[in-house]
């Protein structure tokens, strides 16, 4: 028996249009697993679509910042077997420069949009008993902070632990929640982040990092961990993935 098998479980992935949330979405349906992904951009959605292993899977756009979009998602999901969060955005700014509206925007990406689409999942008993699992994309930087990063982190801590109480309040149903915190990792974000503000840092952050900077499948095969029966007893926990 394989028990990092995902054949005859069925996973939703959000923000998998790109990034972490594509490869964890391309690997899972590589160990066998029925795919239903979801995104905002339609293009890299099917992008994402197209790359899957597999047959039946099915893809729907929806804005998770949009609550009338959760519940339009959830009223087409059949019961799923596990959820991956890899909703998020990074948006740098020196504390004092910080402002409601930055707030507003990275908390309703990185933190509200999870949580509202598990309590429509929760409400409308989408998520199986005793066979589900709930993975949360956080970041080593809750653990290693850096400068500029306030919103970005604090809203990941935030993930981090509605995960753990999420894990208590779910236990008894057999639902398991736990969080992965990757250090960086070579996706569109990082180049977005050496674009935007200094590819000298971001190199200063690999040098940090005795094995380098990770790939996507790195955090996607912890992922698979999670979802499959080899963690069938991990629950309210954070792995930390950084490369040393």
């Amino acid at each position: 028996m394989n028990v990092f098998d995902l054949t005859g479980k069925k996973i939703l992935v959000t923000g998998a249009s790109s990034g972490l949330g594509r490869q964890c979405a391309i690997t899972a349906s590589q160990y066998g697993a029925t795919l239903v992904i979801t995104g905002r951009n339609q293009e890299r959605l099917l992008e994402t679509f197209g790359q899957l292993s597999g047959e039946g899977h099915r893809w729907l756009l929806a804005d998770l910042t949009r609550e009338t979009e959760i519940s339009q998602l959830v009223d087409l999901l059949e019961p799923v077997n596990g959820v991956v969060y890899s909703v998020g955005i990074s948006d740098l700014s020196p504390a004092r420069f910080i402002a409601a509206s930055d707030i507003s925007r990275t908390f309703d990406v990185s933190f509200k949009a999870s949580v509202l689409l598990t309590s429509n999942l929760l409400k409308r008993k989408k998520l199986v008993s005793n066979s589900c699992s709930l993975v949360f994309i956080s970041t080593i930087s809750t653990r290693y902070p850096f400068v500029g990063g306030a919103m970005y982190i604090s809203a990941k801590a935030a993930l981090e632990a509605y995960a753990r109480v999420l894990a208590l309040e779910m236990a008894s149903k057999g639902i398991r929640s736990n969080s992965i915190c990757p250090a960086f990792v070579k996706t569109p974000m990082l180049d977005s982040t050496a674009e935007n503000y200094s590819r000298e840092a971001v190199k200063k952050i690999e040098e940090r990092q005795p094995l380098g900077l990770g790939e996507p499948e790195d955090v996607a095969n912890a992922v698979v961990f999670f979802l499959s029966d080899a963690s069938r007893w991990i629950t309210a926990t954070n792995l930390i993935l950084g490369g040393g």
